[in-house]
């Protein structure tokens, strides 16, 4: 039984439907990031740089707990601890890999700049930031509707963690102020991997109250 330490947040979903598409057993708890419990040192111990999410798993790849931090890092544990949805063909493998640091580097921090200057008070300075990262956020949903075009997933053919990494964050796009109606790729996508079950199920994690 995997432990997940989670918050209803774009990279928290990405692993508990992560989870749910591999069918592995978990137990969530919930660290609540308004209330900065994610500084506790208990979740240090196992996240220190106190970021959602993080796993403990078990049975290690020596039969030994292991603790995972990084969303990214825990995808790519979890494909290589299951074989699923992760591909060891080299061109399919390196596809995944590229797909994947796209989102952890371009499509996860360009929108979280969003998220933030929406919330800023003042108008003057709200709005340069919100020019300059909604501009290369849709700069970002138009190289992925270009990936798209020619491709049914990030990857190539098959459904991988990557799609999973950048679905965590396309769920979000009303926050993004982005219309999907104008990355047609990226509509037919994600609606594509929105009406998968274990999608579904992994979206309501963490439960709230």
């Amino acid at each position: 039984m995997i432990d997940l330490y989670t918050w209803d947040t774009p990279n928290g979903k990405k692993i508990s439907i992560c989870l749910e598409e591999m069918a592995l057993p978990y137990r969530v708890f919930p660290i609540n990031l308004a209330k900065g419990e994610q500084h506790t040192p208990e979740f240090l111990r196992i996240s220190p740089n106190n970021k959602i999410p993080a796993i403990v798993d078990p049975e290690g790849p020596d039969g030994k707990p292991i603790g995972v931090f990084e969303s990214g890092a825990i995808l790519i544990y979890l494909g290589e601890k299951t074989g699923k949805f992760y591909p060891r063909e080299p061109r399919a493998h390196v596809a995944v890999l590229e797909w994947l640091m796209f989102q952890m580097g371009s499509f996860g921090p360009f929108p979280g700049q969003v998220h933030h200057f929406l919330q800023v008070e003042k108008e003057e300075d709200r709005r340069y930031g919100l020019e300059r990262f909604m501009k290369e956020t849709r700069r970002l949903y138009g190289v992925m509707d270009r990936r798209l075009a020619g491709n049914a997933f990030f990857a190539g053919a098959g459904y991988t963690i990557a799609d999973m990494a950048i679905f965590g964050w396309a769920w979000r796009h009303p926050r993004h102020k982005v219309d999907l109606a104008d990355y047609p790729n990226v509509k037919r996508w994600y609606e594509q991997v929105l009406a998968r079950p274990a999608v579904q199920r992994g979206l309501l994690v963490p439960k709230r109250d």
